[in-house]
């Protein structure tokens, strides 16, 4: 399971502490093998273990978001040749052998270990540091609890029943009787953000100096509503996200269409995000997630030499009609890149024989979609216009964060807590829902029911870490899942274990996940 390979190095995205931290960051070693050579009484050195957390939360492999969110009604795996199982995923067939279900589970467990890693090195420097010191070594750690907690929150939404690691010794797992429940584990996380709320910064994380866009008491409270929607104690979720709307730091991202793009980068409306940088330089050091999966295969770019993508992950026919019928405007244009084909197929519905003018091959910046085999569609979200790419660099997306957590979710799970029965404070589900649509050109809502807030979390919230397709799961509505030819049962809601990790840990083998 844990094969601790991973070394964490720089993480030269926060470039504000980066400089002349990399021999310092090498010395970070893993399952607590902590370096002879470490001088745990410069405190001041104390920053680099939790900017090695942030490095390893952020080194994502492009497949790891894909498998998370590739099951929802809202897109397709796109017809791969040389990834069969992951578009047999996307049809509820699963293979425990598939590599990218042990890519998930093994190199998410990784940096989870490493998180636990840091927190106990920070209690070595705190053993000797001033009153000061040990109170920033407790932020730090309540930090790396936060990063620790969403890491940990996917996993188990994907498996179910998962491994909570107590410390940065994996051996102790050896040793378990039984694996947490997937209740277990999301009350788990709800504890530890209760334990790290307190001793977080009171502000937005782009409000953030030492460490821009890291985690802030809002992010803990932003993961404890999401761990008690999962639990479905709505009242636990109204109070979580209460606070956080309660306190008038953050606000919608006045233009939707580029808030998945360079202007929207650690916006107000930002939560929590996976950090990437070309530094404003065409070449040299760069942070980066592989977005080419996302991308279309074939595209005219409007900057010359821009790469496109894999065709690996596309919108769905279902969402797209979806968008129409309610008259979606710059929601639709911001998640949907259209091919020709993709639109020809549209309209060889009679229903949606005329389309708006924004329903076309060429985006606003440019870009030219062109047919390719793969899909239809291509996912805007995870666009950046190729005139926004930093001279010199052609990469897919570069220098383009990843968002995780919106204000927008928050105010929509509120909202849904709120018609699920819970009480509120200081606004009402209509006005929560009403902030979201307002941005998206839509009129106002009165009386809304928890569908309501359910299609409004699907326009709103598609292609996002598969949370269309968790809100099914766990609200019972997995009849949606049956589209297209899929067919959706029970059994299929959680992946199975891979087969490797069973292998090397039998316990897993009597789990009903």
């Amino acid at each position: 399971m844990f094969k601790i390979t991973k070394i964490v190095s720089v993480l030269t995205l926060l470039a504000v502490i980066a400089w002349g931290c990399t021999d310092k960051l090498d010395e970070l070693q893993l399952n607590n093998n902590f370096a002879g050579g470490t001088d745990f009484t410069k405190t001041e050195d104390m920053i680099l273990s939790i900017v090695g957390v942030y490095e390893a939360f952020q080194s994502r492999g492009w497949e790891q978001p894909l498998l998370i969110s590739v099951r929802g009604d809202d897109v397709n795996a796109g017809g791969l040749g040389d990834q069969q199982d992951f578009a047999e995923t996307d049809l509820f067939n699963y293979n425990k052998d598939y590599w990218m279900y042990n890519s998930l589970w093994e190199n998410v467990y990784v940096d989870i270990i490493t998180a636990h890693t840091a927190m106990e090195q920070i209690a070595r420097y705190q053993e000797v540091a001033d009153a000061a010191g040990v109170a920033k070594g407790d932020q730090y750690i309540a930090e790396a609890k936060v990063l620790r907690a969403m890491m940990l929150f996917h996993l188990s939404q994907v498996y179910g029943d998962v491994f909570i690691p107590l410390s940065s010794d994996t051996g102790e797992l050896l040793s378990l009787t039984e694996v947490p429940t997937k209740d277990q584990v999301m009350q788990h996380i709800s504890d530890q953000m209760d334990e790290a709320i307190a001793v977080l910064p009171d502000m937005r994380p782009n409000e953030r100096q030492d460490l821009p866009g890291g985690v802030t008491k809002y992010t803990a409270l932003a993961i404890k509503a999401l761990a008690q929607q999962e639990l479905k104690n709505y009242q636990g979720v109204a109070d979580a996200a209460g606070q956080i709307i309660s306190s008038g730091k953050f606000s919608l991202f006045s233009d939707f269409y580029e808030l998945f793009k360079t202007p929207g980068k650690l916006s107000d409306e930002s939560i929590l995000d996976l950090q990437y940088s070309d530094f404003g330089q065409g070449e040299g050091d760069r942070e980066s997630h592989l977005y080419a999966p996302y991308g279309p295969q074939g595209w005219t770019p409007a900057v010359l030499g821009a790469s496109s993508g894999w065709g690996f992950y596309e919108p769905s026919m279902k969402f797209i009609k979806f968008m129409l019928d309610r008259n979606e405007t710059v929601r639709l244009e911001t998640s949907v890149l259209f091919t020709d084909r993709g639109i020809a197929e549209i309209t060889s519905d009679p229903a949606y024989a005329t389309l708006p003018s924004f329903v076309k091959n060429t985006t606003r910046d440019g870009d030219r979609i062109n047919d390719y085999a793969r899909a239809l569609f291509a996912s805007g979200k995870h666009y950046l216009p190729s005139n926004q790419l930093i001279p010199g660099r052609t990469s897919y997306g570069s220098n383009k964060n990843y968002n995780i957590i919106r204000y927008a979710e928050i105010l929509l799970i509120y909202a849904e807590a709120l018609t699920q029965g819970a009480n509120g404070s200081g606004m009402t589900a209509d006005q929560a829902v009403n902030q979201v649509r307002a941005r998206a050109g839509l009129g106002n809502l009165s009386g809304v029911t928890t569908d309501d807030v359910l299609d409004e979390k699907f326009a709103e919230l598609g292609m996002e870490w598969g949370k269309r397709y968790f809100d099914m799961i766990r609200l019972g509505k997995t009849a949606e899942l049956s589209y297209d030819g899929r067919t959706f049962s029970e059994d299929k809601k959680y992946l199975p274990y891979p087969q490797s990790q069973v292998d090397q840990f039998p316990i897993l083998e009597g789990v009903s996940n």
